[in-house]
């Protein structure tokens, strides 16, 4: 009596719907990217150097407490008004031609009680360990949204008949940097390190208190 063959299983098919079930997950899933705050951290330099001396008025004080109040320079005012009071600090320029600290640029009330100079100007923010991401995130954008405000101030002074069609002409620049980032436009950077040395970006974090 012949003996009967075993069915044979068709491999091709089974390397076919792999394949396809490959092509199915690398095109469905999604991968996460990490998101955070950008900030330039100073190098690293063992070197013990003295701490410059800061006067009063040039630091603006900000905090959050754990009730996610906000507080600048010790008063409670609301998340709307950090804005101009942070531009309002940083634009004052009340420095005098004897110091070496006049600002010709600033637009400010030139106060005595407030900053000398954009340089000079630090804003020190402070927040508690049950302050909310939240509200966090809120007063970090709206402290950079004054820098940004100012910046864009100063760049449509200097440099909007290079950009006579962009809104915001430091932002353009910086788009136009970032879509040219292989190449090196050394006009166009030391445009951009102009605008950021009127008001540089001197935004210190202490950290919360301990409990």
């Amino acid at each position: 009596m012949a003996k009967r063959a075993a069915p044979e299983v068709n491999a091709g098919s089974m390397a076919d719907i792999a394949f396809l079930l490959l092509i199915f997950f690398l095109v469905t899933t999604t991968i996460e990217k990490d998101k955070g705050l950008l900030r330039s951290l100073p190098p690293i330099d063992d070197t013990e150097v003295e701490p410059p001396v800061i006067k009063q008025k040039n630091l603006f004080t900000v905090n959050i407490n754990r009730n996610n109040q906000l507080l600048v320079e010790e008063e409670e005012i609301p998340i709307t008004e950090l804005r101009q009071a942070t531009i309002d600090f940083l634009d004052n320029g009340g420095g005098t031609n004897q110091a070496g600290e006049s600002c010709d640029y600033c637009k400010g009330e030139r106060s005595e009680a407030s900053s000398d100079h954009p340089d000079k100007a630090i804003i020190s923010m402070k927040h508690d360990r049950e302050t909310t991401y939240e509200k966090y995130i809120e007063v970090q954008n709206e402290l950079v949204a004054a820098y940004n405000f100012l910046r864009e101030r100063e760049a449509t002074r200097l440099y909007s008949q290079y950009y006579p069609n962009a809104e915001k002409v430091f932002t353009a620049m910086l788009e136009e940097k970032e879509k040219n980032q292989f190449s090196k436009d050394e006009v166009l950077n030391e445009r951009i390190e102009t605008i950021k040395k009127l008001f540089p970006m001197k935004l210190s974090e202490a950290e919360p208190d301990k409990k």
